[in-house]
């Protein structure tokens, strides 16, 4: 057990029972939730991780095998809730996060009692006419192609992209900050592991309510994505945000946090 927990540097707080397990996105860490849950430690157990290649997590533990699909990671967020014995968890999951919540969701249903969406997206690659992902192939090839070849120019391209908030630029800083903090190769990979995967067809296996939290001119999941997810995830509940960008929890954190709560009454 206490390998898992150093593995993913696991934070247990909060003077609640019901736990929230916070999941966070591509290039983030568990950092990144800090205006979200001091608003949930008076009633809930909270539980912060990070993914193992990420933040403060064991990068000895990182094997490429396990990570080469979205499977690995939602291991680890399995492997945690094993570890701490938790039961009817709320899973908040932002971007990648909430696709990894919701294979969890698959494979163990009757550990989670609810799932939280932010900015989430099943594909992030175009199928039309049937489906707007956001990009097309060869934008995500390109992408990528920078990353291997000037991976501080995609940072810096990145950040401002996801963030979308010009007036919040610190924000910006701190996620690129984030982006290069991160190593290129783990970073790469997670990269290549969360733009090419296609979810769409686990969609309908998912049993667990849900709350898809769906931001306007988000650059990387646009609203088509989170009407998709609504029409295809059973006992789902869509809510259009007023937060602009990927990161209302960084950016907008009030509006994430009454609706999160609004949800869970």
């Amino acid at each position: 057990m206490s390998n898992i927990l150093l593995r993913n540097n696991v934070k247990v707080l909060g003077q609640g029972r019901k736990p929230m397990i916070f999941a966070h996105g591509f290039g983030c860490d568990q950092n990144m939730w800090r205006f979200i849950t001091p608003s949930f430690e008076n009633n809930y157990q909270i539980v912060l991780f990070d993914y193992v290649g990420s933040g403060k997590s064991d990068l000895s533990a990182y094997c490429t095998d396990r990570y080469v699909h979205l499977n690995g990671y939602t291991k680890d967020v399995l492997e945690i809730c094993e570890a701490l014995s938790l039961k009817e968890v709320i899973l908040v999951g932002h971007s990648v996060s909430s696709v990894i919540g919701l294979l969890a969701s698959i494979e163990k249903p009757h550990l989670f009692d609810r799932l939280i969406l932010v900015s989430p997206s099943p594909c992030y690659i175009n199928d039309l006419p049937d489906y707007l992902g956001g990009f097309e192939r060869k934008d995500i090839e390109d992408m990528l192609d920078i990353m291997d070849k000037n991976y501080i120019g995609w940072a810096n391209f990145l950040a401002p992209l996801v963030m979308k908030n010009e007036a919040q630029s610190a924000l910006t800083e701190e996620l690129e900050a984030s982006f290069c903090s991160t190593d290129p190769v783990i970073a790469n990979l997670f990269a290549k592991v969360t733009f090419y995967s296609d979810n769409r067809s686990d969609l309908p296996k998912v049993t667990v309510p849900s709350l898809i939290l769906q931001c306007v001119e988000d650059s990387i999941a646009p609203i088509e994505v989170g009407e998709y997810l609504h029409r295809h995830l059973s006992q789902s509940t869509l809510k259009m945000m007023k937060a602009t960008g990927h990161c209302p929890h960084m950016s907008h954190p009030e509006e994430t946090i009454d609706l999160i709560k609004e949800y869970l009454k």
